[in-house]
């Protein structure tokens, strides 16, 4: 027991030590979470003679399990752990094999892996006369997803003696379901949803269940969703002794169901904070600690660390977006000179369409780099597509740019056609395009001469237009962003938005020389080199969601923008849930790092907001003495970002400014009164400041006076929201 013990600070052995009751602790990062979770399982087993058959140890990942697994394994004789050191769905499958024979399934039942159920749904929306394409098959499980989660399908579809109606037929889950019982066959969701009907309605399976399962131990607990905790408790009711170990500050799943309010409200017998941070420096501790103060839904606690103060923390402010990679590439050479590996550095981003100013930055540099559970920004399929119908319009005689997008969008041009084209062309000795353009009025498809008329407009202006008009130009005709809006694939608009925007810095950054298409082309083949993916012990970039659960020496954390990090679409469709997640994301960002952090943001122009870029609000939350400043800020700048911390907080809205007759505006009875009632911050005809329109005069507001008409000096007038207004006598 000394020896088991003797590698614990008080409050992990207070963890394993407290055995009894229903346990809450929580254990901020970089504090040995799992190492207290397994040394409590050795606890068990080695001192207090608990039979390994009787504790559950869940996690969340099979790699997360692996790992405890070994972990147990070094501290217990040789077969003391069993089975039951697993993930949830991997215990409802050990589950399932001993009770599903209760629903007249076999124990041999099939699991469909994500592949599987993809190809189902596929067939289902053949049959169903449904468009197919990748988003769609998507959101089609999504959609068999979230009936299932409805109470009454198994019952209605998926039991002996289930009868289908004809009725019930012709639905999404009825088609779904039946391919699945031909093969009896249960998908991710079924896993869960079966443990839980047969715990709910077979008593002697739940009763034999909770009083084998002494102990329950659940690792990462804040990502729980509703249906884990019920089986969690469930399965804990007779003995009560269930030992739950999270961090509700490092919850950033709460769109896939993960609420961290669950485990900050959890009923425990005793709780135990583990706040001693083993990773990180104390100025990286201090501003983590600082910015998640700003959350409400945690449980207070504040890390903290035995280590030596390290560097100071660096945010640099850049003028432009170029300045801030061109820090960050000399930051990173200054890392390796001074002998730092590339390994031990990663760049963290919000979003995955950050990473194209990042890559040709490093790419420019001669840095390797490797995207982290990610695809390089010039390999994603919608760039590849768009270089391709842009490589077809200058290179006719490329038969595998034709090929790519020829059918991207579909234009249900199938296989059949392709090979009368590849006749075509090879009977006259050319490309498979010419051949289109010779030949598609006679070959009896309406899209293929829509196709071809789309090529040849695009042709007609290669010499005339810049070349992001002639990609939005293609991707519009082609219908291609129209299908993405269909499909609601916001991530891959948000990727063409950030190509658009990199050709026109290309353009500018080129003009005196009025680049071609040609050029672009030959230019941009740098950053498509597959060469690159032999890269190795390079650095590694990623989003923060793909960082959870690492850490590196050195981290920059970059695009530190309002409405891109914290990110605009999360808060305007969650509100306060959403900016509190977001600020967990901070958090798990901040983390991350364990020698040195760099912060980085610029001004210019915000793709993801269509609007100018402000510094985070999470800049704003930091202490300004605990960071070192590369970079000046103006005051102004600061100001616009409380005013885009206001905008994207609040509801949309719609001015309601009354015009008098003639078009004019005046100010609407009982102004005075309603002023007040609605502590207006200005009066009409009170001079105003903008910080960009500058010196203005109020005219009009709207009901409740959160907006005003302004005029201007030059004659214009603007509708502001008053956040962004200040009065003259004010700085």
């Amino acid at each position: 027991m000394k020896d088991l013990l003797s590698d614990l600070n008080i409050r992990q052995r207070e963890a394993v030590q407290t055995t009894e009751g229903r346990i809450r602790v929580i254990a901020g990062a970089g504090t040995g979470k799992t190492k207290a979770l397994t040394h409590r399982y050795a606890y068990l087993v080695n001192v207090l003679g608990i039979d390994p058959a009787n504790i559950l140890c869940l996690t969340f990942t099979n790699k997360a399990a692996s790992e405890m697994r070994q972990r147990i394994a070094a501290m217990v004789k040789s077969g003391d752990y069993n089975d039951f050191v697993c993930t949830l769905h991997g215990f409802c499958v050990k589950f399932l094999r001993k009770e599903i024979y209760r629903l007249g399934f076999p124990k041999s039942f099939t699991i469909l892996d994500e592949e599987d159920s993809k190809a189902l749904a596929k067939e289902c929306m053949d049959e169903l006369g449904l468009k197919r394409t990748e988003k769609t098959v998507k959101l089609f499980l999504e959609g068999i997803g979230a009936e299932k989660a409805l109470n009454g399908y198994i019952e209605a579809y998926m039991l002996p003696g289930s009868v289908i109606t004809d009725h019930m037929r012709g639905g999404n889950l009825a088609c779904y379901v039946s391919r699945q019982m031909k093969n009896w066959a249960l998908d991710f969701d079924d896993l869960m949803n079966f443990t839980l009907f047969i715990l709910d309605r077979f008593e002697d399976a739940r009763t034999a269940w909770q009083e084998a399962l002494n102990y329950i131990m659940v690792d990462e607990a804040q990502d729980c969703n509703l249906d884990d905790w019920n089986l969690i408790e469930k399965l804990a009711a007779r003995h009560r002794n269930l030992f739950v170990v999270g961090d509700p500050d490092q919850c950033i799943y709460e769109w896939r169901g993960a609420k961290p309010a669950r485990f900050v409200e959890f009923a425990s017998d005793r709780d135990i904070i583990l706040d001693e941070n083993y990773r990180s420096t104390p100025g990286i501790l201090d501003i983590a600690n600082c910015v998640i103060a700003n959350n409400r839904n945690r449980i207070p606690k504040d890390l903290f660390t035995r280590r030596a103060d390290g560097v100071p923390v660096i945010h640099f402010h850049g003028k432009t977006e170029s300045e801030e990679m061109e820090w960050i590439v000399g930051r990173i050479r200054a890392l390796v000179e001074s002998g730092a590996s590339s390994r031990e550095i990663a760049i963290l981003y919000r979003s995955s369409w950050q990473s194209r100013a990042l890559e040709q930055a490093l790419l420019n540099a001669g840095i390797s780099y490797s995207i982290w559970g990610g695809t390089r920004f010039f390999e994603r399929k919608e760039i590849k597509d768009t270089l391709a119908y842009l490589r077809l319009l200058v290179q006719p005689d490329d038969d595998v740019s034709l090929l790519r997008i020829i059918n991207t969008p579909s234009r249900k041009l199938g296989r059949s056609f392709l090979d009368s084209l590849r006749s075509y062309a090879l009977s006259e000795d050319t490309s498979l395009y010419r051949a289109l353009l010779a030949h598609h009025g006679e070959m009896g498809k309406a899209s293929a001469s829509e196709f071809v008329r789309l090529i040849e407009d695009g042709r007609a202006h290669v010499e005339t237009s810049t070349i992001s008009d002639l990609a939005n130009r293609i991707l519009e005709g082609s219908l291609y962003k129209k299908a993405l809006r269909e499909d609601q694939d916001e991530e891959r608009l948000e990727n063409l938005d950030e190509l658009l925007a990199s050709m026109r810095f290309y353009e500018q950054s080129h003009a005196e020389e009025e680049p071609t298409l040609v050029e672009y082309l030959q230019d941009i083949a740098l950053y498509t080199n597959a060469d690159y993916r032999q890269d190795t012990g390079s650095l590694k970039m990623m989003t923060i969601h793909q960082a959870k659960g690492l850490e590196f020496p050195y981290v920059f954390i970059t695009g530190l923008s309002e409405g891109i990090f914290p990110n605009m679409r999360t808060i305007r469709e969650w509100k306060k849930n959403g900016e509190e997640e977001e600020r967990r994301l901070m958090y798990v960002a901040v983390t991350r790092a364990e020698n040195a952090l760099f912060l980085s943001e610029s001004e210019g122009y915000n793709v993801a907001t269509k609007m100018s870029k402000y510094p985070s609000r999470f800049l704003d939350e930091i202490r300004r003495d605990m960071v070192v400043l590369e970079g000046t800020i103006p005051e102004s700048l600061w100001r616009g970002t409380r005013n885009m911390v206001h905008v994207l907080d609040e509801e949309s809205y719609v001015p309601d400014i009354r015009p008098a007759k003639g078009g004019s505006f005046e100010v609407a009875d009982g102004f005075a009164a309603d002023r007040n009632a609605y502590n207006s911050p200005f009066s009409i005809g009170e001079t105003v400041v903008h910080d960009i329109f500058g010196e203005g005069v109020i005219l009009a507001a709207n009901d409740d006076f959160s907006s005003f008409q302004v005029q201007f000096a030059d004659g214009s007038t603007r509708f502001l929201r008053a956040p962004f207004l200040h009065r003259a006598d004010l700085p």
